[in-house]
């Protein structure tokens, strides 16, 4: 009997938890939901793209710093024994500052998925986990971010011919499956490693909103999330 005392008082605590989570958002309006989930959203989205989308967003941030797709990343060491390190480092700057110029340009696409948002969503959000605001935001607006980054890239890899012999390598190599075909073109690389990073800014803020809700800067954000 006494080895099931620890079961008992977790799931005791986890009910109890549970509960009061629940007691705390039906004390909260569903218009107040709504427009605190909002709120978070545009945090979300303001403070991701005013992280990268400027001059070193992703160059000079280790976490999104845009590397070498998988296959000139491993030949990188024989590329400069043959004297082109310097367009690999060419390669390398263009394609981070193609994802800040894109991600630039990511406001009204993420904007748009927030005025869309259902109470439905508010909801999901309130309640589904860590980074429900992040997976809104892939939800809502990855295909539309794709469509607006990928030219945005391609004007700025086009311009450099290392570009160019790298698409025709990997596109070789991924068709007898020496690269991951996602690599194999490097505007769709670099292209995703944009909104790669872009939600990893996003889930960044939210993970703070939810760990601190008292230091949001907003009595509705601390009202509501700090309801849960």
């Amino acid at each position: 009997m006494l080895k099931l005392r620890p079961t008992i008082f977790a799931l005791f605590f986890s009910l109890t938890a549970t509960l009061a989570q629940a007691a705390g958002l039906d004390a909260i309006s569903t218009g107040d939901a709504s427009a605190g989930v909002k709120e978070a959203l545009a945090k979300g989205a303001d403070y991701a793209v005013a992280s990268l989308g400027k001059e070193g967003g992703f160059l000079g941030n280790s976490k999104v710093k845009i590397p070498l797709p998988g296959y000139l990343q491993k030949a990188e060491s024989g590329l400069r024994m043959m004297g082109l390190g310097k367009q690999a480092d060419e390669l390398s700057n263009t394609m981070n500052h193609a994802a800040e110029q894109a991600v630039a340009e990511a406001k009204p696409i993420l904007s748009e998925s927030i005025k869309k948002m259902s109470v439905q969503d508010a909801k999901g959000i309130l309640t589904g986990g860590e980074d429900s605001v992040t997976q809104y935001f892939k939800r809502t607006s990855t295909d539309q971010l794709t469509k607006k980054f990928k030219p945005i890239v391609s004007a700025s890899t086009k311009k450099l011919q290392l570009a160019e012999q790298y698409n025709a390598l990997a596109g070789k190599a991924a068709s007898i499956g020496v690269v991951d075909k996602k690599d194999a073109d490097i505007d769709a690389y670099v292209t995703q490693k944009a909104m790669d990073g872009l939600f990893l800014m996003i889930a960044e803020e939210e993970k703070k909103l939810r760990s601190n809700p008292v230091g949001a800067g907003s009595d509705l954000l601390k009202k509501v999330f700090g309801a849960l």
